[in-house]
């Protein structure tokens, strides 16, 4: 079979009308996959030109990932990626995608039942736009968009969306949004995040003009809120021009740091209670008791994205820049130095129950390399926690199945504060409630994060943005 990486060279593999692609030549015996644009494969439409290629992309991607071969064989080049295992981390990127696509099919597609629209399928939507487009795979890019582009509507609606809950949790997808609007000047996306701005516009915040998290908890901000909301408000300043946006976005990281940071420690605590009102709340402080690993990858993965957009003149820029430093250190100082993995609640280390987390760990590594990318971190000091993390989680965290797929293993499946778990225990931020929560495989908070830490890991490894890949895919 021919690779699943040597795929044709597009200049924009997501570009409006784009017919170019991955065609029967590639794929022989296959039907012909193009680009689909937006209009032609969202379901309101009633236009059926998308799913045989969708059809065939799955069934490419079953026959491929049940093919028992595993090697590799990168032709060397200039400035060349060293290996973790038998791959670069391009291709683990790649072959975890894959792996991901065919495991899930038409599942994330809206009106599928279980398609949701939420935070864990706009991570897996952009990370997927991303990979496609840093491997030129038109399909991996188009599966990825529609992801969230299936639930807008032709009049620029979100199927299932409800403003009215304030939920920061319900942006993410709108990232993704905001890049295919950028490609395809479609209306009806451009719509779509209007939506979702304007609830940002009305957001109820604390008396210092904090966003709440959601509508249902009070006065509250969490730090995987600035991921969830702060991420998509930067990203439309810039699209949109909002000049203002940026200063707003600066003002939630700040205020997240003000009251969650503990300089004992260097970590942040999971999240802040205004009125002191919640059992979980110091009632001094206001901040939660435990330093939740996945909450602080939320909060180290949003600062970085959100710089990508925060112009350099910003007033609060270079504030913002010393807070993500800040956050830099408290990850390489709770790393594990036995396997360069982070703990579900961070600084307990080998505490009876406490165990080595696969999302955080990717949220890290992904944080800490794109920050030695731009510029924000030293290349000499964090170098080493970067390749000793994603060592740790090729070696220890990824499975290959009997089907061939990949999996990340050692996943939290969810961790929140007040209410109470699916086990009905109250969400109390304790550390015996953290370790409590179910651990699963392949949680659509950690396989984006493993995604985007491959990208980022190959460019810091390769010195270069774009290395020519030959492989084989599993």
């Amino acid at each position: 079979m021919k690779s699943l990486l040597a795929t044709p060279r597009l200049n924009n593999p997501l570009k409006k009308g784009a017919t170019a692609g991955l065609s029967s030549s590639v794929f022989p015996g296959v039907f012909p996959l193009h680009c689909w644009t937006s209009q032609q494969w969202h379901p309101h439409t009633q236009n059926r030109l998308f799913q045989p290629a969708v059809k065939a992309s799955i069934l490419l991607l079953a026959i491929s990932l049940a093919t028992p071969a595993c090697t590799f064989a990168v032709a060397p080049a200039a400035g060349e990626c060293e290996k973790f295992g038998d791959a670069t981390p391009i291709e683990w990127s790649a072959r975890m995608a894959r792996s991901e696509m065919a495991r899930r099919g038409d599942t994330l597609f809206y009106p599928h039942t279980s398609a949701r629209w939420d935070y864990t399928r706009g991570f897996l939507s952009r990370s997927l736009i991303l990979l496609g487009q840093r491997l030129d795979d038109a399909a991996m890019a188009a599966y990825g968009a529609k992801i969230a582009e299936s639930f807008v509507t032709p009049e620029g609606g979100i199927a299932t969306y409800k403003p009215q809950d304030y939920n920061l949790d319900m942006l993410p997808p709108g990232r993704a949004l905001l890049m295919r609007y950028e490609q395809t000047r479609d209306e009806r996306l451009k719509k779509a995040v209007e939506l979702l701005r304007r609830q940002l516009a009305e957001q109820p915040r604390t008396s210092e003009g904090g966003f709440w998290h959601k509508q249902r908890y009070p006065y509250q901000m969490w730090l995987d809120g600035l991921f969830m909301g702060a991420t998509f408000y930067a990203q439309y300043g810039k699209v949109f021009s909002e000049g203002e946006a940026f200063d707003d976005v600066a003002k939630q990281i700040l205020l997240m740091d003000k009251h969650a940071y503990d300089p004992k420690t260097g970590l942040h605590y999971h999240a802040w209670d205004e009125k002191r009102r919640q059992n979980w709340a110091n009632k001094e402080t206001g901040a939660s008791p435990n330093f939740w690993g996945r909450a602080e990858g939320w909060y180290s993965m949003a600062i970085v994205d959100c710089l990508d957009y925060i112009p350099p003149t910003q007033n609060d820029v270079e504030a913002v820049k010393e807070i993500f430093r800040r956050v830099a250190d408290g990850i390489v100082r709770w790393q594990d130095p036995q396997t360069g993995l982070w703990w579900q609640v961070l600084d307990q280390g080998a505490r009876e129950g406490n165990y080595r987390e696969a999302t955080a760990s990717c949220m890290f590594v992904y944080s800490l390399a794109k920050g030695i990318n731009r510029g924000y971190l030293s290349r000499e000091k964090y170098l080493p926690a970067v390749k000793k993390g994603y060592a740790g989680i090729v070696r220890d965290l990824l499975r290959t199945g009997d089907d061939g797929r990949l999996n990340l293993v050692q996943c939290c499946e969810v961790a929140g504060l007040g209410y109470t778990s699916s086990k009905g225990r109250p969400r109390d931020g304790t550390f015996e409630y953290y370790i409590s929560e179910p651990i699963v495989e392949n949680d659509l908070k950690g396989i984006p994060a493993f995604i985007l830490a491959g990208i980022e890991v190959q460019q810091l490894l390769a010195d270069q943005s774009k290395v020519p890949l030959k492989a084989e895919i599993p």
